[in-house]
C-alpha cells in the first residue's frame, strides 16, 4: 500500500446508551479506551497514514487522551452538531481539505474495537479496481442495519428506516467501515442530502447503482460489532479478553480455567508462567518467564521478573519483584513496593514505599513502609516499622544480616546496622551499631497467686 492515505475516525458520539461521563469514544475496555482498540491496527499498517478524528462531545477529553498516549500527530475536526455520518464526512474535508492530496481516505467509527489489521488490509488490496468499498456482512437478523442492494453495476446501502418491505429482507447489511477515492468523493460529497426518514446526511447516500462501488462480505459479523450499550461494551471485552488469552498461550503461557481470568490489553507474560483461575493482571503489569500466579491474586501495574512465585490472593499495586522471590499468600504490595532477589513476604504482610534487598525475608503478620532493609535479614512476625509521627513519614534503615525478633517495633526515623540482632518483643527508638544485640522491654514481675484478682467470672 502506497503512503497516499487519510484516515477520518468518527469520534463525535455522545453515547447516550451507555451512560458514561465520558465521550462515548473513551469508553473504558481492558485497560484502553474504545478509540483505542481502533486505533492500533491501523498503526500497525502504516505509520505514514494521515490519521484525522471527527470530534464532537467533549472533544477536549478525546483530544487530550490521544495526545496522551500517542506520538502521532493526528489530526482533529470537529461536529458540533451530529448531523449524520456524511455531515461528520464533510466536516472532516472541510477542516481539513489537504486529505483530498491523497489517494484514498478510510472512515470507520471510534466505537467497533473488534477491527483488526487483516480487516484494513483487505479493503486497500481491492480498492484499486473501484472508487468506493465498504465493508459488509451477512445476517439472519438484520434489522437495524443498513442493507446492501446490489445491481447488475454499484449498489445502494438503504437505512433501516428507509427500506421498504422488499428491502427489509436483504440480509447483506453495512458494516460502517467505508473506502474511497478521493477523486470520487470530490465528485460526489456535495450531492448528500438529509431526504430521508431521519433528516440526517448519510454516507452510504455516496453508494450508488451505476458506479464503480462494491461491497466486500465478510462471514464473521462479531468483528464488526459496535458499541452502544454496557451490555454490547461487555461482549467487545469478553471477545478481545480471548483474543488476548488466546496470544498468550500461544507464547507459551499456561492458563488454568482461563474464563475466569481478567487481563487489560497491555499485560505482558513470559512464556513457561502459569496462571491459575480468579486472577486479575491489570495497567501495564509484566510477568517473566516461569512464574507461577496462584488463585485469586490481583497484580495492577507492577513489575514481576523470571520465576516469581505469587501465593493465593496477594495484592499487588505499582511494585517491582526481582527473581526468585516468593509472595503471599494474603500479601499486599503498595506503590514503591521494590523486593530483590530470592526475597520472602509471606501471609499478612503489607510492604510500602520499602525495599528488601537480596535473600531477606519478612514472613508474616507485619507492615513494611518507608523502609530499607539489607540483603538476608530476617523480620519475625508481627513486625512494624513505625514511619509516620502525625505530619510527616519516616524511613526505618535495617542493615545486611540482621535478626529482628517477632512482635517488634522500628520508631522512625532509625537505623539498624548489619549484623545486629534485636530481641523479641523490643521497641527500638535509637539506633543501633553494626554487630549490636538491642533489646527494648520492661522487665518480667511475676506475682504468683494473684490471677484470681484479674479473672473475672460470670456471675
Amino acid at each position: 500500500m502506497k503512503k497516499t492515505c487519510s484516515v477520518a475516525i468518527l469520534a463525535a458520539g455522545k453515547g447516550t446508551r451507555l451512560k458514561l461521563p465520558v465521550a462515548k469514544a473513551l469508553a473504558p475496555i481492558m485497560g484502553e479506551t474504545l478509540v483505542d482498540f481502533v486505533l492500533k491496527p491501523l498503526l500497525d499498517l502504516d505509520d505514514q497514514l494521515n490519521i484525522g478524528f471527527v470530534l464532537g462531545h467533549k472533544k477536549e477529553y478525546v483530544e487530550k487522551h490521544l495526545i496522551k498516549n500517542y506520538q502521532d500527530e493526528f489530526i482533529y475536526t470537529h461536529q458540533e452538531v451530529q448531523n449524520g455520518t456524511g455531515h461528520a464526512l464533510q466536516c472532516f474535508l472541510e477542516q481539513y481539505p489537504d486529505a483530498y492530496n491523497n489517494n484514498y481516505l478510510l472512515v470507520t467509527c471510534a466505537d467497533t474495537p473488534l477491527l483488526t489489521k487483516d480487516v484494513f488490509e483487505t479493503l486497500f488490496s481491492k480498492i484499486e479496481n473501484h472508487d468506493a468499498l465498504v465493508l459488509s456482512f451477512e445476517t439472519q437478523k438484520p434489522f437495524g442495519y443498513g442493507r446492501v442492494k446490489k445491481f447488475e453495476k454499484g449498489l445502494r446501502i438503504v437505512e433501516e428506516k428507509d427500506c421498504d418491505s422488499m428491502e427489509k429482507e436483504i440480509k447483506e447489511v453495512n458494516s460502517g467501515v467505508y473506502l474511497f477515492k478521493t477523486s470520487y468523493l470530490k465528485k460526489h460529497l456535495s450531492s448528500l442530502n438529509n431526504e430521508n426518514a431521519s433528516g440526517e446526511f448519510y454516507i452510504t447516500d455516496l453508494f450508488k447503482e451505476s458506479e464503480n462501488v462494491d461491497s466486500i462480505v465478510y462471514k464473521d459479523q462479531s468483528i464488526f460489532l459496535g458499541v452502544n450499550d454496557a451490555t454490547q461494551l461487555e461482549t467487545a471485552r469478553k471477545i478481545l479478553q480471548k483474543r488476548k488469552i488466546r496470544q498468550l498461550q500461544q507464547k507459551g503461557v499456561f492458563f488454568v480455567a482461563p474464563e475466569t481470568c481478567y487481563i487489560d490489553y497491555s499485560v505482558e507474560v513470559g512464556e513457561g508462567s502459569r496462571i491459575e483461575p480468579n486472577v486479575f493482571l491489570k495497567g501495564n503489569s509484566k510477568i517473566g518467564k516461569n512464574s507461577l500466579i496462584e488463585n485469586g491474586v490481583v497484580i495492577n501495574n507492577s513489575i514481576i521478573a523470571d520465576s516469581v512465585h505469587v501465593k493465593s490472593y496477594s495484592y499487588f499495586e505499582d511494585s517491582s519483584i526481582k527473581s526468585d522471590a516468593v509472595i503471599g499468600p494474603f500479601a499486599r504490595l503498595r506503590p514503591g513496593a521494590e523486593l530483590h532477589e530470592e526475597t520472602k513476604v509471606g501471609n499478612f504482610v503489607e510492604v510500602k514505599k520499602s525495599v528488601l534487598k537480596k535473600g531477606s525475608k519478612v514472613s508474616h503478620l507485619s507492615y513494611v513502609g518507608d523502609s530499607e532493609i539489607g540483603e538476608r535479614s530476617n523480620i519475625g512476625c508481627g513486625f512494624i516499622s513505625c514511619n509516620y509521627d502525625g505530619a510527616n513519614k519516616h524511613k526505618t534503615t535495617i542493615g545486611d544480616d540482621c535478626f529482628v525478633g517477632s512482635d517488634c517495633q522500628t520508631i522512625a526515623p532509625v537505623t539498624i546496622e548489619s549484623n545486629s540482632f534485636i530481641a523479641a518483643g523490643s521497641t527500638i527508638t535509637k539506633n543501633v551499631p553494626k554487630d549490636s544485640f538491642a533489646i527494648a522491654r520492661s522487665k518480667q514481675v511475676t506475682k504468683e497467686g494473684r490471677a484470681k484478682q484479674f479473672i473475672k467470672k460470670k456471675k
